[in-house]
């Protein structure tokens, strides 16, 4: 009688056909079989990130759990082993032979917010305070600030306060001279909006907080316009 097994052309028609049982594997290969099927999930985990991890959780069985989580541990050090190289916190004073260095190759996807400044000059002096406070929230950007002249030969005071944006060397932005802050009524808010825009920081605020003020101004004067009634009264009096 012809073995089942047996590795021939005819045998495997009629496996095709199911009139012959699947070939029956030797328990050691299906043990080398299981082994490489478990090496290629572990792969699949190696080559995921956190967030490739997080959407594909629910096509993983529950034995795949221990193996998910231990990646998933694992990228998640890495990132914060890359978050905690690229925080800053503080305005830094830099100098011209500094600029290449801090600015140029700052690094790879980091943002700089660079101040030109001088001495005396008040706007310049609140910008520097709001600065602070915003590196303090943006630790992931890189706030500078460099005396204009030291920085850019012959710079002009005319162009106080400036702020360019930077990211990987390339400049995303430009803030330059007092009207585009609004002079000495700039709140950190304001600043922190204008430099959302660039991509510098990542806001948590909902809308441009000199629109809030704008309004109020323009409902101010709507309400002391006087009515169209009161218009049509006083033309009847004269």
């Amino acid at each position: 009688m012809q073995d089942p097994n047996e590795d021939t052309e005819w045998n495997d028609i009629l496996r095709k056909k199911g009139i012959l049982p699947p070939k029956e594997v030797p328990k050691d290969d299906e043990e080398e079989e299981l082994a490489l099927q478990q090496q290629s999930i572990v792969k699949t985990y190696e080559d995921m990130t956190l967030e490739d991890l997080d959407e594909n959780e629910d096509e993983f069985g529950e034995e795949d759990e221990a193996a998910i989580e231990m990646y998933r541990q694992k990228r998640l050090a890495e990132w914060k082993s890359t978050q905690l190289k690229n925080v800053f916190g503080e305005v830094v004073e830099i100098s011209g032979q500094d600029y290449i260095k801090e600015v140029n190759k700052a690094g790879d996807d980091i943002w700089v917010v660079l101040h030109l400044y001088k001495q005396g000059i008040p706007l310049c002096t609140l910008i520097n305070q709001h600065l602070t406070t915003l590196a303090r929230k943006f630790p992931q950007t890189k706030f500078l600030k460099s005396i204009s002249t030291t920085c850019i030969a012959n710079y002009p005071d005319r162009n106080l306060p400036t702020i360019f944006v930077y990211r990987e060397g390339e400049m995303k932005a430009q803030f330059i001279g007092p009207l585009v802050f609004g002079g000495m009524n700039l709140k950190v808010d304001e600043l922190e909006w204008r430099l959302s825009e660039s991509g510098a920081v990542k806001t948590d605020l909902e809308e441009n907080p000199r629109k809030q003020i704008e309004d109020k101004m323009m409902s101010s004067i709507r309400s002391s316009l006087p009515s169209r009634k009161d218009s049509d009264s006083e033309d009847e009096d004269c």
